[in-house]
């Protein structure tokens, strides 16, 4: 299933894992895991905020594929259920 992932990075473990250089290691490392249909990082609400759209396949898939941002970040994390239009076309064509 498509979802959109959304990492907000609090300040101060952000600023950790910059330091000590694990920031990118990190990001760099789940990215190479779920090989996402897109990505792109900005800042909300005053946080390092990663959004994310890739395939989960599995609910079971979010312990091995999410801990590690929790781990390295106490990242705060949101996964929603996204379509595209094709997605939505199909979809509307059961009602």
């Amino acid at each position: 299933m498509r979802v959109l992932v959304k990492a907000n990075i609090p300040a101060e473990a952000g600023n950790r894992a910059v330091k000590d250089g694990s920031l990118p290691q990190i990001l760099e490392a789940f990215l190479a895991k779920t090989k996402p249909e897109a990505a792109y990082f900005g800042i909300e609400g005053g946080k390092r905020t990663m959004f994310v759209v890739l395939d989960l396949p599995s609910p079971a898939d979010v312990p091995p594929l999410f801990e590690p941002l929790f781990m390295g970040f106490d990242a705060v994390i949101d996964i929603q259920p996204i379509m595209n239009l094709d997605d939505l076309r199909k979809g509307l064509s059961s009602l």
